[in-house]
């Protein structure tokens, strides 16, 4: 294996799902599908919370950021992965996968961060409800000031890293495990960098996030109006899925040591958290959500 030079890489071949052949048209269409419903999904969103000033509160405020964050990791990928299922020779620029990299560390950091906030804004909202809307903006920015910092910091050691010819990534996109298995040098220190930086944008959140619901959960069973109970479960029950669905993948990926079998399940977690997720995010948010069904309707209404 011989060391590569950064300045004459042009392209780095991917590896994805497409053994047997006959499963690129499927995948293409699958994913095409979820392309659009998640693009169609958040956008909604998106404009029902900032068009209608009934949804100009602190949650919704929250939920058009993770809207617009689910539009960035879709937006990120999939176009690339469905042009690669459409030629046989599937590759992508380095500049491109340098781009994707920083991009994808950016949203996944940035979303750990929002989602512990969205859980400090439930945990407010019920404790400390006159106080509900202070310091929205501030938190909210210092999750993807926080985020894209790190991604920085991150993407600059990975690509600091001497690379060996053949330049075959393992994966669908250029993601941080992947792209450690193209080093020529021993990567042991970075895989501990990673496995820090995992454990405080996963663990961490996650654990605030389960502390401030067991309050929550405690203070929901003492509000007499069962309407009101409900009404509170709902809005955090949610938001818990979207924890559920995004931490434990994640976690799966960074968090937990290399196997035999982690290749395969990498791709499988990172097409769930970077494809499905974001297609699910939007009906896990809505369905339940009379508030938003109505502004919804409202819009249509005076749009037709």
């Amino acid at each position: 294996m011989n060391w590569v030079n950064k300045s004459i890489i042009q392209e780095f071949i991917l590896l994805d799902f497409s053994d047997p052949p006959w499963l690129e048209f499927l995948l293409f269409v699958v994913f095409l599908i979820s392309f659009v419903m998640t693009i169609f999904g958040n956008l909604t969103i998106i404009l029902v919370s900032c068009l209608d000033s009934k949804l100009h509160t602190p949650m919704y405020f929250f939920l058009i950021n993770l809207s617009l964050l689910d539009l960035c990791y879709t937006t990120c990928t999939v176009p690339q992965m469905l042009v690669n299922l459409c030629i046989i020779r599937k590759v992508i620029s380095y500049g491109g996968c340098v781009a994707q990299l920083f991009i994808f560390l950016a949203l996944g950091a940035t979303e750990c961060l929002l989602l512990a906030v969205r859980s400090l804004d439930r945990f407010v909202a019920i404790f400390q409800p006159l106080h509900y809307s202070r310091l929205c903006l501030q938190l909210a920015a210092a999750s993807w000031i926080t985020g894209f910092g790190n991604s920085v910091w991150l993407s600059t050691l990975i690509l600091q890293l001497p690379l060996c010819d053949p330049y075959v990534i393992d994966h669908f996109l250029c993601e941080v495990p992947a792209l450690l298995k193209l080093s020529c040098v021993e990567t042991t220190a970075n895989e501990a960098e990673l496995f820090l930086v995992s454990v405080l944008f996963h663990l961490i959140p996650l654990t605030l996030i389960l502390i401030s619901y067991a309050f929550i959960v405690r203070a929901v069973l003492r509000i007499q109006s069962v309407e009101g109970r409900q009404k509170a479960f709902g809005t955090c029950g949610s938001h818990l899925i979207v924890v559920s669905l995004f931490y434990g993948t994640a976690i799966s990926v960074y968090v937990q040591p290399p196997s035999p079998r982690s290749k395969d399940r990498g791709k499988m977690v990172s097409l769930f958290y970077g494809i499905i997720a974001p297609m699910l995010n939007p009906l896990i948010y809505t369905l339940r959500n009379k508030e938003v069904k109505e502004a919804f309707k409202r819009l249509v209404a005076r749009v037709f």
